[in-house]
Parts: C-alpha cells; sequence; structure tokens
C-alpha cells in the first residue's frame, strides 16, 4: 500500500473507532445524567485539552490525541470504589443497596457520586455503554440494507453447480459438475433464491428434484434436513444441507489480498492479482467450492494452478484449520477472493430493518462461535486481531466502497460491545458481575480482595493487548513456518 493509501486508511481507521467509542461513553453519560450521577468530563479525544466548555458541572471538551473519547463521573473508577471510606461502606440493612453512611454521625455521602446509587443504577449506567453500541450496529446494518442492499448475482441465475460434496445427499442422487437443475419442489427452471426459499419454507420434507445429466433427464428427490427459520436458510446451508455448491461467477478465484503472512497461501507465494485457474486439476469458480473441496481432502495438501502476468505456474499448499463462516473450523488457504458480480437494490424501511436485525443476530452468533471454539481449543488463537488487524480490515473495505466500510464499522460496533460485556474487571462487564454478587451478599466485596482482583485484571488486559497487537504483527512478517 503506497503512503497516499495509508494515510487515508488510518484516518478512516481513527474515525471508525473513534465514533465507536464516542457512542460508547454517550451511552455510560446519558444513563448517568439521567440518575443524578455528577459527570466531571464528557471528552472528544484523550490527552491534553485543547478546547471546550463546561455546563451544569461537566467540561465538554476537545482534546489532542484522536482516539475516541471518555467519560468522567464521581467516583466511578476502580480504585475510587475501593479506597471509598469506612464512612461511606454500605449499610447491609439497605434494601436497595444503596450506598450511605454506617455511622449517622457522618457527613452524608454526596449524592452525585456513582458510588451513592443503588446497585441497579450503577448496572444500568454500566449496561449502558455496550448497549449504544448495540444500538449503532443495528442502525447501520439497517441503514446499508435500505440504501445499498447487495445481492450476489449468481442467486438469481439459474442452478449451475460449482461442486458437488462428496458422499452428500445431493452426491447420491448421482448430480454432477456441470449438471443443471431443472426442478425443485414445483418450481420448474429454479434459481438458487428458489431453492433456498422452498428449502427454508419446507424444512424436514423431502421435496422432489429434476437435473439434466449428459442430456437426460434424472426424476429424484432430496430431504430437506434442516431445522432454522424459513428465512435463515442461506447459500452456505446450500452446501451443508444438500451438498450443492453454486457457480458464483463464469471467471476463476482471484486473490484480492492475503492478510497473514504466515497463511498458506501467503507462505506458497500467492500474490494479490494471481488467478487461481485450478486445483489438483478442478476448475473452481468461487472460494465456496473451494473449501468444500478442501474439507473433503480432510486437508491434504493440493497443487494450484495459478495464472499472473499471463504466465501460467502450479504451487502445492497444504491448508490450515480456521474458523469458517459460521464459526466451526474448517480448511482455509489463508486469502481473501474477489467477491462475484452483485446486484444492488433499496429494501423498503421495514425490510431493512429486519435484515439489520438478521445481520446483527449473525454476527453476534460468529462472535461467541468463535469465542467458544477458541476455549475448546477448536480455533486458533492467531485468529484474533488487535488495531493492526482492524485497520488491515478497513483498508480492504475502503476498497470495496463507502458501504462495506459503513458494514465493517457495524461489526466492529458490536464486537466492542460485547468485549465490554465480558466479565472481566475493568471492563463493564466486570462492573456488572461484582454489583451482582454484592447484591446477592447484600454487602461489598471486601476492598483489598476486590483491589487485588483489579490489580491482576489490569495485569491481565494489559498482557493480552500486547499478545494481540504482536499477533497483528508476525501476521504481516514475511518468514516461513514449517510444516
Amino acid at each position: 500500500m503506497h503512503i497516499g493509501g495509508f494515510l487515508v486508511t488510518a484516518i478512516y481507521f481513527l474515525v471508525i473507532l473513534g465514533v465507536m467509542v464516542l457512542v460508547h461513553e454517550f451511552g455510560h453519560f446519558a444513563v448517568a445524567k439521567l440518575f443524578g450521577v455528577r459527570v466531571e468530563a464528557f471528552s472528544i479525544g484523550m490527552g491534553k485539552r485543547l478546547f471546550g466548555f463546561v455546563h451544569n458541572g461537566t467540561d465538554y471538551k476537545v482534546c489532542a490525541l484522536p482516539l475516541g473519547g471518555y467519560v468522567k463521573m464521581t467516583g466511578e473508577t476502580e480504585m475510587e470504589m475501593i479506597q471509598t471510606s469506612p464512612s461511606e461502606s454500605l449499610d447491609p440493612d439497605s434494601p436497595d443497596g444503596t450506598l450511605r453512611a454506617a455511622n449517622p454521625a457522618d457527613a452524608k455521602l454526596d449524592p452525585g457520586n456513582f458510588n451513592a446509587k443503588p446497585r441497579w443504577q450503577r448496572m444500568l449506567i454500566a449496561l449502558a455503554g455496550p448497549v449504544a453500541n448495540f444500538i449503532l450496529a443495528i442502525f447501520l446494518f439497517t441503514t446499508v440494507a435500505h440504501y445499498h442492499h447487495e445481492t450476489v448475482e449468481y442467486l438469481q441465475d439459474k442452478g449451475e453447480l460449482d461442486y458437488v460434496v462428496a458422499n452428500s445427499l445431493a452426491a447420491k442422487t448421482g448430480i454432477q459438475v456441470g449438471d443443471r437443475i431443472v426442478r425443485f419442489d414445483d418450481v420448474k427452471n429454479p434459481t438458487w433464491v428458489d431453492v433456498m426459499m422452498f428449502s427454508g419454507l419446507k424444512a424436514g420434507q423431502t421435496l422432489r428434484f429434476s437435473y439434466i445429466h449428459d442430456g437426460k433427464r434424472v426424476d429424484t428427490s432430496l430431504p430437506v434436513n434442516f431445522s432454522g427459520k424459513p428465512e435463515e436458510f442461506g447459500p452456505d446451508d446450500l452446501s451443508t444441507v444438500y451438498g450443492l455448491v453454486a457457480r458464483p461467477q463464469d471467471g476463476p478465484v482471484v486473490v484480492n489480498d492475503l492478510p497473514d503472512a504466515t497463511a498458506p497461501a501467503a507462505v506458497a507465494g500467492l500474490q494479490k492479482g494471481d488467478k487461481i485457474l485450478a486445483v489438483d486439476g478442478y476448475q473452481f469458480h468461487g472460494t465456496e467450492a473451494t473449501s468444500a473441496y478442501l474439507k473433503d481432502g480432510d486437508g491434504k495438501a493440493v497443487t494450484l494452478t495459478v495464472e499472473r502476468d499471463d504466465k501460467t505456474f502450479q504451487t502445492q499448499v497444504t491448508p490450515r484449520l480456521t474458523p469458517g463462516p459460521n464459526g466451526q473450523p474448517a480448511y482455509r488457504l489463508g486469502f481473501t477472493a474477489t467477491l462475484p458480480p452483485v446486484v444492488v437494490t433499496r429494501q423498503p424501511m421495514l425490510l431493512a430493518l429486519k435484515t439489520g436485525w438478521k445481520d446483527f443476530t449473525k454476527n453476534s452468533t460468529l462472535v461467541f462461535d468463535v469465542m467458544g471454539g477458541m476455549f475448546k481449543r477448536q480455533v486458533s488463537v492467531r485468529n484474533l486481531s488487535g488495531p493492526v488487524g482492524i485497520a488491515q480490515q478497513v483498508g480492504m473495505a475502503r476498497e470495496m466502497g463507502s458501504w462495506t466500510v459503513l458494514a465493517l464499522a457495524a461489526a466492529i460496533s458490536l464486537n466492542l460491545g460485547i468485549f465490554n460485556l465480558l466479565p472481566m474487571p475493568i471492563l463493564d462487564g466486570g462492573m456488572i458481575l461484582f454489583l451482582m454478587i454484592e447484591s446477592i451478599l447484600r454487602r461489598d466485596v471486601n476492598a483489598q480482595l476486590k483491589e487485588r482482583i483489579y490489580q491482576a485484571a489490569f495485569v491481565c488486559i494489559v498482557l493480552f493487548a500486547v499478545f494481540v497487537i504482536f499477533n497483528d504483527i508476525t501476521k504481516l512478517l514475511p518468514f516461513n513456518h514449517k510444516g
């Protein structure tokens, strides 16, 4: 990437990250104000104050470093909570968990102090930041669907196959690559949209299925072993339910980017713009077919026929087990491909809201699937991305257009909200967890114990941040791995 492109990507990254953090902090700010907590500062940016104004005791300011922002509430930092004086401890007989002076002779606790509020209010204040990120994500997903909803062009085409998964339901009917589907249920010459729609509507049934092979029509049937909602049946389900992989375009797969320098494709010498003409001699037109073939091969090495600058060469690649689109491990070569042609439409607002919610829930599920896979050691921690990795994704999205950047921003906002809800001290989820425990115990957790936990959590967060950044950087380094 040239210097100009790098600077533009950096600006995009800082703006997106800044907006995400500001929305998060505004969530805390709005609910804190609602409950009467004194907000000492609402900052756009970090570091030295450049300018601003003070209103009702809050310093609204712009700071020098354009890295998001923050909200400062009286008594809300971890150390302030831990170092609350004995005279400001919780009254164990307080039914609402309100912090108040244990000794009536002591001065009243400041009513604008964060810790003076009932625990349920403090939980809502902590929860408000992630919820604000979730609302922004749904809004952005909906906006993209309403103004620029992309439908992959091939889904509108007749049922041409790019691959048939080995030992699948479709393979058992005898259908092969190059055959054409001429009937699905009661639909003649169905498009892939027709196949997906009727599969969702008639899940659990066995549908009529006909295709043309060597000029002859074959009439058979396919059971729809699908347990999801009708509208959830998508392109991935064509492969997992039936073993059918649609042909997404006429041309070969084209390498768009190699984000990980240690991935098999990069190690094998592939470059951006390379055309993958064949895999073990099979001509595939999309990454879905390539992935299905790698799965059938159980991760064995494959030979790629590659075209570069009008010259053809072959290289051998051993795929790596990485998270698939549904969060489940799958064999991948480690490159992103140029997307197949799309058709752009504008969805009506109600339909766009439905699409936005569907995209939100789908991405949420994927995050938890990947996290669960890491705990089960089914997914490598190398798939974690930090600031460098996110900046790379922003750069790739920028090349694809503004609407792709908005969709990525929605995903980043969603991930930021989920991350902050993790039950880790220092994060919002950790504060909520402590408040829940104290509500059950009807008293504060021991101050010294809490201090030790926060100190340990801070060290863990720092180490985690260092690991993720190091992980990002090593993906960019052009060294090879053996084996």
